[in-house]
């Protein structure tokens, strides 16, 4: 058994199995490219030039890029040493970004890094109690982990070509693992004999317990699972320790808590089994009905404001990949773990669970004669200190939950309408967020502090995972301006939106192949030595703004997810979370601190929606 307890081990990435009909793709993909430094350098002027408050600092800005990419400055050095980087591995952005962007973070994942999935609900053809409900999702989920370490699955792909696939390693067997020096890592258990894992891991009321999901390498059928997880329900009447809410403590504040929990020898037994489980379910005693309380139980789970308690929280294990959380009403989702793998593998995988249990005919399995095995009870060891721990972290998970405010709009047209625009439904649903937070600036009286991010995937290369989409551009501040200035014509209006989407599609293009600003610029602040001079342009104020993502923005897509999204990434911002795949409707999520007007931005982008439908209907409207 692994220690828990030790430093991160140096090769802990390298030692999970991959999936083996994916190896090949190493030997074909594309590496992530260093671009060329005089292009990153134009493109990240050109991104600035909206932000830029002034002339005055514009031009202060400009000079400072134009001294780093200069054959006298230091541009050219890091340039180098990048691309000596980018020669002697496999991709010279994974170790900074892990580190950097996710297992060096030390605030609670919990608001501020995981994501989660709000299901629609049990098919009618299926049973509707909570039991079926989860026992539904375990087949499921089973015989996609199944197909996926077996080799049954095709990459995922696009028109343009096929998508890498090395992040799915990290779905299923695994667990994030908080570190006492500052750094956390993943450990995986795939590879190991069939009967060995291919279990679940089961909360209910805080309780732990370990289900059978695989005999004999046969996937136990519904039926089966759904007699193990009634035990589990009917065996848990009364609450437990919530052992669970450590998960969500701060980096540091959990790894001090591990520790401490893992010097139990019966309680490092548990730990172990939790971390090698195929995935956890938790049964949650919620029973939320609405988007927002959906949205909010799966995100953070429910609070109790009377003893400023985190109910939810703790029947969780935060630092799991993949948990499903069932609801006493039968409702479900999903809260990932986002560390070393981004959302789309997890979007992949409950698509096609949903899909197959909404299936009438997908293969629910056969009981066996024999029964299954009996659920086995995970009882940690709580002592006095782990107790005060428990106590501590629910009155910090408590704050940062009860911190948060959360909206949610659906608009009353969707990708059917906008594409007889012959508009992209992104661009559209970015232009929509980009003329929503305008107004409120102007309504507030405001100047615009930071920029808007929107994720591309890289994973057309090797091991690729993001590229941030810099949405702010001088084309749509002028079709953001043209809105509201009664002298421009609804053509005109139109012309400058078109400029607008032309230039957002033109980079979300160029971020899909590493033509971006953002990763290029960390790479090359990175490869400073020690003691050299900070060029002047990392501590500009306009470029440190251009970074302050003040809206943290991305799209997925299922027709089973009525609820979607995650954090804001700084305390003054929002994050928007939408969909544009249904014909009907464009989804928006956006979470923000209660201090920062979250309501009147959902007000802002259902006008900025209507708005800029009504510009599209003004001669011709299409059905809605």
């Amino acid at each position: 058994m692994p220690s828990l307890t030790g430093p991160r081990p140096l090769n802990w990435k390298a030692a999970a199995p991959p999936i083996p009909n994916f190896v090949a793709q190493r030997a074909y993909l594309p590496r992530l490219p260093v671009p060329d430094l005089s292009a990153t350098l134009e493109r990240l002027k050109t991104s600035l030039l909206p932000l830029a408050h002034s002339e005055a600092e514009f031009a202060d800005v400009s000079r400072k890029i134009d001294a780093l990419g200069s054959h006298a400055g230091l541009g050219t050095t890091l340039q180098s040493r990048l691309l000596e980087r980018a020669n002697e591995r496999e991709h010279w952005l994974e170790e900074w970004w892990d580190n950097l962007g996710y297992l060096g973070y030390r605030d609670s994942v919990v608001v501020n890094v995981s994501y989660y999935y709000g299901f629609d609900e049990q098919p009618a053809h299926l049973p509707q109690t909570p039991a079926a409900r989860a026992a539904g999702l375990a087949r499921g989920a089973l015989v996609f982990r199944q197909k996926l370490q077996s080799g049954q699955m095709m990459s995922d792909r696009t028109k343009e070509g096929e998508f890498c696939m090395d992040t799915y390693r990290w779905m299923f067997d695994c667990c994030r693992i908080p570190g006492l020096q500052g750094l956390d890592w993943s450990v995986s258990h795939a590879g190991a004999d069939a009967d060995e894992l291919g279990y679940i891991i089961v909360v209910r009321r805080n309780r732990f317990w370990k289900i059978k999901g695989i005999v004999d390498g046969r996937i136990l059928s519904m039926t089966e699972l759904e007699k193990q997880i009634q035990h589990i329900y009917d065996s848990t009447p009364d609450e437990y320790p919530g052992v669970g809410v450590l998960t969500a403590s701060s980096r540091d504040i959990w790894a001090q808590d591990h520790a401490h929990l893992a010097a139990d020898p019966r309680n490092t037994s548990i730990l172990h089994t939790i971390h090698s489980s195929a995935f956890l379910i938790s049964l949650d005693t919620d029973t939320p009905t609405t988007p927002i309380a959906l949205s909010r139980s799966l995100w953070h789970g429910s609070l109790s404001s009377s003893t400023s308690d985190v109910p939810g929280l703790k029947n969780r294990w935060v630092d799991k990949p993949v948990q499903f959380i069932v609801f006493d009403n039968a409702h479900a989702g999903l809260m990932g773990e986002h560390s070393v793998m981004d959302g789309t593998p997890t979007v992949r995988m409950c698509d096609e669970v949903l899909d197959w249990l909404a299936d009438p005919d997908f293969d629910l399995g056969s009981p066996y004669g024999i029964p299954p095995p009996t659920p086995e009870p995970l009882d940690f060891v709580v002592d006095e200190t782990t107790r005060g721990a428990i106590d501590r972290a629910s009155k910090a998970a408590y704050d940062l939950a009860d911190s948060q405010a959360m909206g949610y709009h659906l608009t009353p047209y969707g990708k059917a309408a906008i594409k007889t625009f012959g508009v992209s439904p992104d661009s559209w649903a970015q232009m929509i967020i980009q003329l929503a937070y305008a107004r409120l600036l102007r309504a507030r009286g405001l100047k615009r502090e930071g920029g808007t991010y929107e994720a591309a995937t890289t994973r057309k290369y090797w091991k690729g995972r993001t590229e941030t989409i810099r949405v702010v551009t001088s084309q749509s501040d002028t079709f953001i301006r043209a809105m509201d200035d009664p002298h421009v014509s609804p053509e005109d209006r139109k012309k400058l939106f078109d400029a607008a989407a032309k230039t957002h599609i033109a980079l979300a293009k160029a971020a899909g192949t590493g033509e971006g600003v953002d990763r290029h610029m960390l790479g090359l602040k990175l490869c400073l030595k020690e003691g050299e001079p900070v060029p002047e342009l990392f501590s500009d104020p306009v470029y440190k703004r251009s970074g302050n993502w003040v809206l943290s923005t991305s799209a997925i897509f299922s027709d089973h997810f009525p609820a979607y999204g995650w954090g804001e990434v700084v305390p003054e911002g929002f994050g928007v979370a939408y969909m544009t795949g249904y014909d009907d409707r464009l989804q928006y999520t956006v979470t923000s601190r209660k201090d920062v007007p979250n309501q009147e931005f959902v007000d802002e982008i259902a006008r900025a929606a209507m708005d800029l439908y009504d510009l599209y209907t003004t001669q011709a409207k299409p059905m809605l």
